[in-house]
């Protein structure tokens, strides 16, 4: 959920100007793992560990997945913002990738 706060600030001459800002609240990236629905690719949505509270990243890792449905072999990697990797989040889960419950090991 994107929360946004506008807040009065006073200059020369008593003119009211309003900046905005934005902040994430009560809304987890995403962090998990997503499997096609051909079983052929398993995208892994992880939390960039440098990234500032206010400017949060989001590496994707996009792997070929082995005929048990687990990471075979590394595709590409990218970093997202947050509004990016969540809007790919949810493009997969509305073309019928599913999120893997089952612990996987990376083996590539």
């Amino acid at each position: 959920m994107i929360v946004q706060m506008y807040y009065p600030q006073m200059t020369l001459g008593s003119a009211k100007v309003w900046s905005k800002f934005s902040y994430y609240s009560g809304f987890d990236s995403p962090n998990s793992w997503l499997l096609n629905p051909q079983s052929s690719f398993l995208i892994l949505f992880e939390n960039c560990k440098k990234s500032a509270r206010n400017n949060i990243k989001v590496y994707t890792h996009l792997f070929y997945a082995n005929h048990l449905g687990e990471p075979a072999k590394l595709k590409n990697r990218r970093l997202h913002d947050l509004d990016c990797a969540l809007e790919t989040w949810n493009e997969l889960i509305a073309g019928g990738w599913t999120e893997v419950t089952k612990q996987i090991q990376e083996s590539a």
